[in-house]
């Protein structure tokens, strides 16, 4: 049976296996706060396949790109308010839509705007 994409399944010992990379190098991008693997009751580090994904761009922008651990972190937060942004955005595309569809309220009366985060105003008449 196939494990959810968070679900924290693989030891240290296997994603080392896998992505061909030291159990210590792990330990350090935890260290520098580029990934956050799970722990057990055991406190034994148990990584998702989305940490490996994480781990494998970590390994493209240092290897690939010579970008160091530093450069990494600013590429990672960057990227993950990047996904965060668009996922707000698709939510309020998908609320835009389910109105303008009950007829509720007219789409020349409606506007986002954005503060500290997006919200939706309607006007009516």
């Amino acid at each position: 049976m196939p494990h959810h994409y968070d679900e924290p399944v693989y030891l240290i010992s296997v994603v080392s296996k896998i992505l061909e990379i030291h159990p210590q190098t792990l330990r350090q991008y935890e260290r520098e706060n580029l990934i956050t693997p799970s722990r057990s009751d055991g406190r034994i580090r148990m990584y998702s396949q989305r940490d490996i994904d994480r781990i494998k761009m970590i390994l493209r922008l240092t290897r690939e790109l010579g970008v160091n651990l530093a450069g990494v972190d600013v590429a990672i937060r960057l990227k993950d308010q990047i996904d965060s942004m668009e996922q707000e955005i698709a939510e309020l595309r998908h609320e835009i839509s389910r109105l303008r569809n009950t007829s509720s309220v007219a789409p020349d009366k409606s506007l986002v705007t954005k503060k500290s985060i997006y919200e939706m105003i309607i006007f009516q008449e």
